[in-house]
């Protein structure tokens, strides 16, 4: 699972990232509202826990964005003690949950596991619905049944995955995909979504441009 966490204190964040990353999970984080935003507008992720004082735009002003823009992502609002005003606010702009500081990890970890469960949201297992994508073990999981995918096959349906909702070119595919393994023909490409698509049928194909995985 993704999360993004903003938060400008620097020694609070790298506490929390390296609690999240021991817990598995991938954490991108921003100490400015503004530059957060811009990463949200053209990516995606699982959860989002945000402070609400921080550079740039505020947290609210973030979130406000977000929702203005029809983006659902579940959010964690990470406040003061004595604002229950904020939680108030927060809740109104379309927050999912809270935690006040000072908080122990145990606490942390409850509201993002709440989030987990409230969202059907899998940490390691990606949910399309029907069926369930581990990408670590390159399988797709409808019901008992493993389907084994090829590690590049994997690794273009997490791609798509992590940027659903957006139109990924094949040029970027190329460029985060193969790397130095040589650059492969578009008749390749082409094999490997259709393989992709017979069981996951929400990739889009735009014809001379791109694929894009529709948000789930």
């Amino acid at each position: 699972m993704k999360i993004l966490l903003l938060e400008d204190d620097l020694m609070l964040s790298e506490l929390i990232k390296e609690h999240l990353s021991e817990k598995g999970y991938e954490v991108i984080h921003f100490l400015n509202g503004e530059e957060a935003f811009e990463y949200l507008y053209e990516k995606r992720v699982d959860l989002i826990l945000l402070d609400i004082k921080v550079p740039g735009i505020s947290g609210f002003e973030l979130l406000k964005k977000l929702r203005e823009n029809k983006d659902t992502t579940p959010a964690i609002m990470i406040t003061s003690a004595n604002s229950s005003k904020d939680v108030k606010e927060g809740f109104e702009l379309g927050c999912d949950d809270y935690i006040k500081k000072p908080f122990e990890f145990e606490e942390l970890d409850a509201r993002v596991e709440h989030i987990l469960k409230l969202f059907n949201i899998n940490n390691g297992l990606i949910d399309f619905k029907i069926l369930k994508f581990d990408h670590k073990r390159h399988l797709l999981i409808f019901e008992d049944k493993e389907i084994s995918l090829t590690p590049k096959a994997s690794e273009i349906l997490h791609y798509l995955y992590k940027n659903r909702g957006k139109i990924v070119t094949k040029e970027e595919l190329i460029q985060n995909i193969w790397n130095y393994d040589g650059t492969p023909s578009e008749a390749t490409i082409r094999s490997y979504i259709k393989m992709l698509r017979k069981y996951i049928p929400f990739i889009k194909t735009y014809r001379g441009t791109g694929y894009e995985l529709e948000p789930l």
